[in-house]
């Protein structure tokens, strides 16, 4: 059995498919993604942007995906139609992949299931990583989310997703992006600025971290950083000193979640979650607790977890 997910965040458009085999194995058939084009200087696109070029590209990967896929095999399509499971939680880019999804199900007579992009970005996690726990934490780290969350796997393609904190202002991701674009590079800036870090000679700039209790801010850190670029600081050590401050931040909410909730499994997703740097600080700094990180390429956003959470209620 084969089935579709569809994913439509603000800045990527993917679709994926997953193969149901013997003993609740599910392989990864296909996917692909296409990213928003966001010009360069722009720090974002504006949502009647992204639908436009979401609206665009659905029927291109709809078409690539029919090659790979005979529809007579297809047994369900899913699709984000929210970023969280929660009530009133809505964004315009999302009604692409609903309407996309729902119509052709309709059209080839098969079952449509909803699911969030948050719980897409879990269970892309989870099916990654490997995590087995039944109980665990989760951090998702975007440019559009930056939360701590208490898990609680119900079913196979079921999750209890309690908020726990996060951020109070920019997005690990959003504060990335802008210290990336800032230094010349295209958005989204994670990738540029990762690399750029690498060529730290003195172990980053000293950026200030502030966290409350399961909280943390990172607009007073971006400001700091934005104003060392405009005093001359060094570029790599700028880009270093981000990555400290990130990871910094997270170990400290993780370490006083871990030890509130009595859990020792985190879950680490979203386009965050591909930095080397922040992952090896977090694992060397909590050794008592199991990190688990997604393969890179699944950690940003993609459409294999909507897929997977159709085969999980599906098959």
């Amino acid at each position: 059995m084969f089935f579709l997910g569809m994913d439509t965040s603000n800045y990527v458009t993917s679709m994926a498919v997953i193969q149901a085999g013997p003993e609740d194995f599910f392989r990864l058939h296909w996917e692909k993604r296409i990213s928003l084009e966001v010009i360069r200087g722009g720090k974002g696109l504006r949502q009647g942007e992204a639908v436009f070029q979401h609206l665009r590209n659905m029927p291109l990967l709809w078409e690539e995906a029919a090659e790979h896929l005979p529809a007579e095999k297809l047994k369900g399509i899913a699709a984000s139609i929210r970023p969280r499971p929660v009530e009133g939680s809505y964004m315009p880019v999302f009604q692409v992949g609903k309407s996309f999804g729902g119509s052709a199900a309709a059209l080839l007579g098969i079952p449509f299931y909803a699911c969030s992009h948050q719980e897409g970005h879990i269970a892309a996690g989870v099916w990654s990583a490997r995590c087995f726990a039944r109980d665990f934490l989760a951090l998702h780290l975007s440019g559009g989310t930056t939360e701590l969350l208490q898990v609680n796997r119900v079913s196979r393609g079921e999750f209890q997703i309690r908020l726990l904190g996060g951020t109070t202002d920019l997005n690990a991701g959003q504060f990335v992006d802008r210290i990336g674009v800032k230094l010349g590079f295209s958005f989204p800036a994670g990738r540029e600025l990762e690399q750029l870090a690498a060529r730290s000679k003195e172990g980053g700039l000293k950026v200030p971290v502030f966290v409350k209790g399961y909280d943390t801010s990172f607009s007073g850190p971006a400001t700091f950083a934005e104003r060392a670029i405009d005093e001359g600081a060094p570029a790599a050590e700028v880009a270093r000193g981000v990555e400290v401050c990130l990871a910094r931040s997270l170990l400290e909410i993780v370490r006083k979640a871990a030890r509130d909730k009595e859990l020792k499994s985190v879950l680490v997703v979203g386009g965050i979650a591909a930095n080397a740097f922040i992952r090896k600080n977090l694992v060397e700094g909590l050794p008592l607790v199991k990190f688990f990180f997604p393969e890179p390429a699944f950690a940003g956003d993609n459409a294999v977890g909507a897929a997977l959470l159709a085969g999980y209620n599906m098959a």
